[in-house]
């Protein structure tokens, strides 16, 4: 034995949901400000699965799931690897919850004004921009920098 402690990662899942007014829905947390749905995965929990849950549970409302827009590993402690998607609006009335204050549809002039936290506004703009190829980002957080930056073909 090396003596190498098995490395640990919290699995994330967020989506940048539209509506049939192509605004976007963010949530706005207690911490963090506004944001896209996002929470961890929890154990057992497929990504789909998770992603549907988290939506349901900070914003009230279904989806229809679209394609993997990006993956993030932040590096720094607490380590996570996030899997963000594109989804739309399928139904449901927007609610706050206990995971969040407040959920609202935005434009994404407003949506980018919002965004405040530089990881969150990083995110908001790579989900705003995807063309089919999904990007791949590394990063570490206080102060929030950017470690490796890739495309990934489809």
């Amino acid at each position: 034995m090396s003596g190498k402690v098995n490395p640990q990662h919290s699995v994330v899942v967020g989506c940048l949901v539209r509506n049939s007014e192509e605004q976007v829905l963010l949530i706005r947390h207690n911490q963090r400000g506004w944001e896209i749905p996002q929470g961890r995965v929890e154990e057992g929990e497929n990504l789909v699965d998770a992603l549907h849950r988290e939506v349901r549970e900070e914003a009230g409302v279904d989806i229809e799931l679209g394609p993997l827009a990006a993956v993030w590993s932040m590096v720094s402690p607490p380590a996570s690897v996030i899997f963000a998607f594109l989804g739309r609006y399928a139904g449901g009335q927007l609610s706050a919850s206990d995971d969040s204050l407040e959920a609202r549809w935005f434009s994404e002039a407003q949506a980018a004004e919002k965004v405040t936290s530089s990881v969150m506004r990083e995110r908001l703009a790579a989900l705003l921009r995807f063309d089919g190829t999904v990007c791949y980002r590394s990063y570490t957080v206080r102060p929030y920098q950017l470690h490796l930056e890739m495309e990934i073909a489809g």
